[in-house]
């Protein structure tokens, strides 16, 4: 089964990518991390607990009121922009916060990540569509077979975007969400890129010649081999894993000694 990475940095179309992936003519099953995201920090989860325990003594404001949601006490939902207030930031203590946010919530988002995999795996699906924002940064471009990253060439179109899409944000807010993720276009590697500064019709015409070229180097019948065939099913993944590994140090190299120059 071909694991397909789709990400993107944040208001560039991503979402809408997915949708298109999910609907006819493709039908792929998503594995969405936003959404499982927010299923392992719902209350009473150990993730909830863990964010809880950290960010609550200095956040007030951590949790949702018990009137805006029925509930009362420590079961009180995340207060989701009070939390991202707090993590988002290029502030060493904002990059220190949202490290901790991610050790908190990405173990448990992996694990969800993994079952559904193999899920779709026994089910026999050709195809699925990993969609992961921090797709890179969390390493889990290393079992992807290939990555799909949704890019804006115009900073102030997903500026735009950002706060019609949020608009309880402030500039400074969004300006910080979007250097909070970064540009990661650089790092596509063997994969493919979509452009999303037009309209929606652009964009599909720019899916569609992504599916095309993933087609053409991972056809359908490929995957019926693989899925018969385990021990060269586990082969080709072992072979996969191992070739973005070793793209995935080059890049850390090549950041390392960019950095040096500065």
């Amino acid at each position: 089964m071909l694991i397909i990475g789709l990400t993107g940095s944040i208001a560039t179309g991503k979402s809408t990518v997915s949708a298109l992936l999910s609907s006819p003519p493709y039908s792929l099953p998503i594995i969405d991390a936003d959404l499982l995201a927010r299923q392992v920090v719902e209350p009473g989860t150990p993730a909830y607990k863990a964010i809880v325990n950290y960010f609550g003594p200095s956040t007030p404001d951590l949790l949702l009121p018990s009137s805006e949601n029925g509930s009362t006490g420590s079961q009180r939902p995340l207060n989701r922009p009070a939390l991202g207030r707090r993590v988002f930031g290029t502030s060493e203590e904002r990059k220190r916060d949202r490290m901790i946010l991610n050790k908190i919530v990405h173990p448990a988002v992996r694990w969800e990540i993994y079952k559904a995999l193999m899920y779709y795996y026994v089910r026999g699906h050709w195809a699925v569509v990993l969609d992961v924002p921090l797709l890179f940064e969390s390493g889990m471009d290393l079992i992807c077979g290939t990555v799909v990253v949704v890019g804006v060439r115009d900073p102030a179109v997903q500026m735009a975007r950002l706060r019609a899409r949020d608009p309880h944000l402030s500039a400074e807010d969004a300006e910080n969400r979007v250097r909070s993720q970064g540009m990661c276009v650089g790092r596509v590697g063997e994969g493919v890129i979509v452009w999303n500064d037009g309209d929606k019709a652009d964009l599909e015409r720019e899916v569609c010649k992504a599916m095309e070229t993933i087609k053409a180097s991972s056809p359908k019948w490929w995957a019926w081999v693989l899925l018969l065939a385990p021990p060269l099913g586990v082969g080709i993944a072992a072979w996969n894993l191992a070739v973005n590994f070793a793209t995935q140090k080059s890049w850390q190299k090549k950041e390392r000694e960019e950095k040096a120059k500065l």
